[in-house]
C-alpha cells in the first residue's frame, strides 16, 4: 500500500504519541483529559471552577466516576484543590504548573504539525 502524505492533524497525533513515549508513566485517560480541559479553559478565562461544577458534567460520567478522576488529577499533580473562603465545604479546582506545561507541550506539537505542511 502506498503511503499518503499525512495531514496536519495526523502529524499532530504522531507528535502526541511521541510525547507519550518520551514521558513514560501513567497517562491521562480520556475522562481525565476532558476534565483537565474544562479546568484549564476556566482558568484561562479567569473563572473559578468548583469540584461540584465538574462532577455535574453528566456527559463525562457519573458523579462518583468524575470525583475519582478529579482525585487522580490531584494525585498526578495536574490540579490542586483549595478551600473556598466563603464556604469551606466547597473546593476550588485550579491547574498546576504541571498542567500548564502539558498544554504548552500540546501547543508546541500543534505548531510543529502546522509548520510541516
Amino acid at each position: 500500500m502506498k503511503a499518503i502524505k499525512p495531514s496536519a492533524y495526523i502529524r499532530f497525533l504522531n507528535c502526541l504519541d511521541a510525547l507519550d513515549r518520551m514521558n513514560p508513566g501513567k497517562e491521562l485517560d480520556s475522562t481525565e483529559e476532558q476534565l483537565l480541559n474544562q479546568i484549564a479553559s476556566a482558568a484561562s478565562q479567569g473563572r473559578m471552577l468548583l469540584v461540584g461544577d465538574l462532577i455535574s458534567l453528566g456527559e463525562l460520567g457519573s458523579q462518583a466516576t468524575l470525583h475519582g478522576r478529579i482525585k487522580n488529577l490531584v494525585v498526578m499533580g495536574y490540579v490542586k484543590l483549595s478551600e473556598d473562603k466563603a464556604d469551606g465545604r466547597k473546593k476550588i479546582v485550579t491547574p498546576t504548573a504541571k498542567a500548564l506545561k502539558h498544554y504548552e507541550q500540546l501547543s508546541q506539537c500543534l505548531e510543529k504539525a502546522l509548520r510541516s505542511s
